[in-house]
């Protein structure tokens, strides 16, 4: 299939869809009718699962127009129920965000290039190290940011000097003053961008002594110097008074681009070399479409704050480096570049690039000091009066409306400010997305109706009772009382209707705001309640009528058909991958009972699987809970519809087939089994690592002393021996594991360094015995030609290395992280030697 694949998943634009298979479009058609949906219009993405019946149809609006675009709406159809699953993420904060492009379009699109360009650029900066913190946009700008970079298009720009973009109008250059160079320096909260990049390629590893050149406020020699990494700077403002020298690398950090005079800006580049051992580093402000346009002076451009900016392209800082110091100067990032003064370490860069040498700094963090944003003259104002707009824009949010004069504290400024108070109030509105104060009058009506429909309970106070703002609320939205009262117990009397019940749980599901079962019931998080429709709130709201605070609970689910609510407290919900029940209270509203079941000594607490189903995307930890999921799922080892299997059940099986949970990450195992423990379905580890001649001759337990030798003989067995025992029968071991003691005393010509015996064992220094790990036994079946074993074997599993000796002899097994699928003979010469000789794999 065409596509982006992971897994058993291929994701493709619409367009690609043609050049399917008939049965995948013939889904797709089907998923189409299912959903209402047209392609191109309503979705643009197919996400297609391989291995059943269901696909989804994703909307990325800004597929062709964003960077990384983020998703919109998803609809997940399930063919054989005929079921539709939609999800909309347009009112969400952190919705999922789309990378490498190119691989789901037609390699003859016109778009492919840049896309491709895109995706390389990404890597080089080491964005998809973690492919877990990626995948939602608020961790993947913060990302971008913490690399030292921002987005301009589909262009990776370097965080430098960043001006405001004052237009030309109404601007004069300053006049007989100094160009203030010293104003371009940024403060920041981590590393700068070429400093990362020398990072990333393993050049601050301590070793190499660091001159950073023009070091600004000096943020980067703070952190170098807390990771114990040799580094000093100047400054010719900031660290006059420290001395110039020569070092292993020496960083001269979008310093070029601000000085205005040529010659200048030539000798500080020659400078900088000079003082170079072995590289230096030069970064630029690079020219985009969003570049500052200011008033011309020489080859760049002056702010109104008198700094000077020179623009290059990638092409022409490439070109003015290597020609300003007669050598190669290399692009590492977009705006950065190597420059080599010792030729083997710039050999060893060429051919060790493609490596991942990425150092993990421990680098102290700080409040961030975004960059100068670039301001229109509206915006200017703004930042003027901000300190009186943002608290009375909080104010109008919090209300729903725009507040009145006696409503607002600072009531004195804003009209000595604006003039009026209604000037402020326009300027404040032309400042914000009035989308925002639509939903927040929305909020604060459905916050109302709850309000007033659960009064209905209890007894009504009077209007001149009331609160003064909540007078001015009823008067702003429902125009009187009564009509409050009246349109909120209308709303009450529509929670004994199951169908608008169900509705509307169906549209708190799309809104992201729970999950819907299969039997109509929403699970919501308290947390999230108040973000529910008003008819779901006043359904929750009379269920704490009768039993109180629902704050305690983790989880409600509301039942759409039997008029039922059911609250769930867990064990460290946030915290835990998989929490456990330790309460739940099933309400009756109809009847005005409920139920509590306690878990504990008497009733085990059970699991809660699939977590990420009843939280979203902008809950703590939901990209982990997510990954975590996706891995359990994985495994196939348990059905987890339902309830579940039971916490005994599931970790017995879980640690039987060497897994564990550590945090919200599934890891192979560190106990160590019994030997009369089962290794895969037909063998046990007593029978792998008591099978060979010499341990039967010497009587060694030839136990594994690495919890990873027994997984690595684990794996070994289910996806070498198993298929090979199904298929052909019992198999008859001649060796198996090697112990580093049983090693010794094996007298015949061995290689445990190669031979994966010895599986994850150290010697006597604590190195691997087999660096290429994995594990690895010879066998033979009886009364079968070991050939066809041997061909069989390979044709249908997973090995990694494979030698056969002969036809009646036992053959040698492996499985590996190489998994290499190498099918060797070994061949007998006519001077009575054997030799290796390598069969094409068939793997």
């Amino acid at each position: 299939m065409l596509g982006k694949i992971i897994l058993n998943t291929v994701y493709w634009h619409y367009s690609l869809t043609i050049a399917q298979t008939d049965d995948v479009q013939q889904h797709i058609a089907e998923a189409e009718t299912l959903a209402n949906l047209q392609a191109g219009t309503e979705y643009n993405i197919v996400k297609y699962d391989s291995k059943c019946q269901a696909l989804s149809l994703l909307w990325y609006p800004g597929f062709f127009s964003d960077a990384f675009p983020a998703l919109e709406k998803s609809y997940r159809i399930d063919l054989k129920s005929k079921r539709v699953e939609k999800r909309s993420y347009q009112a969400s904060f952190n919705p999922p965000v789309l990378h490498r492009k190119e691989l789901f379009l037609s390699q003859n699109d016109p778009h492919i290039a840049q896309f491709k360009e895109l995706t390389a650029t990404a890597e080089q900066l080491g964005l998809f190290e973690n492919p877990i913190r990626i995948g939602f946009k608020q961790a993947w700008e913060n990302l971008i940011a913490e690399k030292g970079f921002q987005l301009v298009g589909h262009q990776f720009v370097p965080i430098g000097n960043l001006e405001t973009n004052d237009e030309q109008q109404d601007f004069e250059p300053p006049q007989n003053t100094a160009i203030a160079r010293h104003l371009t320096a940024l403060s920041r909260s981590n590393l700068s961008a070429p400093m990362q990049c020398l990072a990333r390629h393993g050049f601050l590893d301590g070793v190499l002594s660091v001159f950073d050149y023009g070091c600004g406020k000096g943020d980067d020699i703070r952190h170098l110097a807390a990771n114990a990494i040799p580094v000093s700077g100047w400054d010719p403002h900031y660290a006059a008074d420290q001395p110039k020298q020569s070092a292993d690398i020496v960083n001269l950090g979008f310093v070029i681009n601000v000085i205005e005079s040529y010659q200048e800006r030539l000798e500080a580049l020659r400078g900088a070399y000079q003082l170079t051992q072995q590289v230096l580093v030069v970064s630029a402000m690079l020219l985009n479409q969003n570049t500052f346009k200011g008033q011309t002076f020489n080859d760049g451009v002056i702010t109104q704050r008198n700094t000077f900016q020179k623009y290059f392209s990638q092409t022409e800082l490439k070109d003015y480096l290597s020609d300003s110091l007669e050598t190669d100067a290399i692009p590492a990032a977009p705006g950065i570049f190597f420059i080599f003064k010792d030729p083997d370490s710039e050999q060893r860069f060429l051919l060790n690039r493609q490596r991942s040498h990425r150092n993990v700094l421990r680098l102290s963090q700080r409040s961030s000091n975004p960059a100068e944003p670039k301001l229109s003259r509206n915006e200017k104002k703004y930042l003027n009066v901000k300190h009186l707009i943002d608290p009375l824009w909080q104010q109008t949010l919090e209300l729903g409306r725009l507040p009145e004069k006696t409503e607002i504290a600072n009531l004195i400024e804003l009209t000595q400010s604006f003039g009026s108070i209604s000037k402020a109030l326009h300027f404040m509105l032309d400042q914000f997305d009035e989308t925002v104060l639509a939903q927040a009058r929305q909020n604060r009506i459905d916050d109302l109706l709850t309000y007033f429909a659960l009064q209905t309970f209890s007894r009504r106070r009077a209007y001149k009772h009331l609160e003064t703002t909540l007078q001015k609320d009823i008067k702003a939205f429902f125009g009187d009382y009564k009509n409050a009262v009246a349109t909120a117990q209308a709303l009450l009397f529509q929670i004994s209707k199951a169908e608008l019940i169900a509705a509307t749980c169906q549209h708190g599901a799309e809104q992201g705001l729970g999950y819907l079962d299969d039997d109509e019931a929403l699970y919501v998080q308290s947390s999230l309640v108040e973000q529910l429709p008003a008819l779901l709130r006043i359904y929750i709201g009379c269920a704490t009528l009768l039993y109180g605070d629902i704050e305690q609970a983790d989880l409600i689910k509301i039942h759409s058909q039997s008029g039922k609510l059911s609250l769930m407290r867990y064990d460290d919900f946030q915290h835990q991958a998989l929490p456990r029940l330790l309460e739940r209270v099933k309400i009756n509203l109809r009847e005005q009972i409920f139920d509590l079941y306690q878990y504990g000594e008497d009733f085990e607490p059970t699991n809660l699987y699939l977590k990420s189903r009843y939280i979203n995307e902008e809950s703590p930890h939901y990209a982990e809970q997510l990954n975590f999921d996706e891995q359990l799922q994985a495994l196939k080892l348990f059905d987890l519809s339902g309830y579940g299997p039971k916490p005994d059940h599931f970790r017995a099986i879980l640690g039987q087939v060497r897994w564990a949970i550590d945090g919200f990450d599934l890891v192979r195992s560190q106990s160590v089994p019994e030997l009369d423990h089962p290794c895969g379905r037909n063998l046990s580890y007593r029978q792998l690592v008591e099978c060979g001649e010499t341990q039967q001759t010497t009587g060694l337990a030839n136990c594994p002393k690495q919890p990873d030798s027994y997984t690595a003989l684990y794996d070994l067995a289910i996806h070498i021996l198993d298929p090979v025992i199904d298929y052909f029968g019992m198999i008859r071991l001649s060796y198996g594991f090697c112990s580093h003691d049983l090693g010794k005393h094996i007298n015949k010509r061995v290689a445990p360094k190669l031979d994966q015996h010895a599986a994850s064992e150290l010697n006597s220094k604590k190195n691997l015995i087999c660096p290429r790990l994995g594990a690895a036994v010879d066998f033979i079946v009886d009364d079968e030609n070991m050939r066809e074993v041997a061909d069989w074997l390979a044709e249908n599993t997973p090995f990694d290395r494979l030698y056969f000796y002969g036809e009646d002899r036992p053959i040698h097994v492996s499985y590996g992280p190489e998994q290499k699928g190498e099918y060797i003979d070994l061949v007998m010469t006519d001077k009575g030697r054997q030799i290796p000789r390598k069969r094409i794999p068939i793997y």
